[in-house]
């Protein structure tokens, strides 16, 4: 069990960057010219509201995947690490999508929450392989 305590450090770095008031970012016009970059925690709902909803997906992802690694960590079933496996991919496939917006509206926080669940997914598919042997 000591050994797959490493299993909670990036979903929980991860979870920390969420919660920082950096992540999730709206661009709000002005009347002078260049628009205002304003950025909020990835649980915020106002960038929500203003139809940037991949932040507060990828957050919500973020706490089923603590959960579930949580239940691997204890019970050291490969089913929970393969679930946790798939919501993982999701979870980073969907915290891309302020891309889809414009290159303004992802932030530096955001790529290392990326780069975390990204690396996440890779750590638990070679469990996943090594246990499956």
């Amino acid at each position: 069990m000591k050994k797959r305590l490493m299993y909670l450090v990036l979903p929980a770095l991860a979870l920390i960057l969420e919660i920082l008031p950096y992540g999730a970012v709206c661009n709000f016009a002005n009347p002078e010219g260049e628009a205002w970059r304003r950025t909020y925690s990835y649980f915020d709902l106002t960038p929500f509201g203003y139809a940037n909803f991949a932040p507060l997906l990828t957050a919500l992802l973020t706490c089923l995947i603590i959960v579930l690694t949580v239940i691997f960590v204890i019970k050291g079933k490969t089913s929970v690490a393969t679930a946790a496996k798939y919501i993982l991919l999701a979870a980073t496939v969907i915290s891309l999508g302020p891309l889809l917006l414009g290159r303004e509206y992802f932030s530096v926080i955001g790529s290392f929450i990326t780069a975390a669940l990204a690396a996440q997914l890779l750590l638990l598919q070679f469990t996943v392989k090594k246990q499956a042997k």
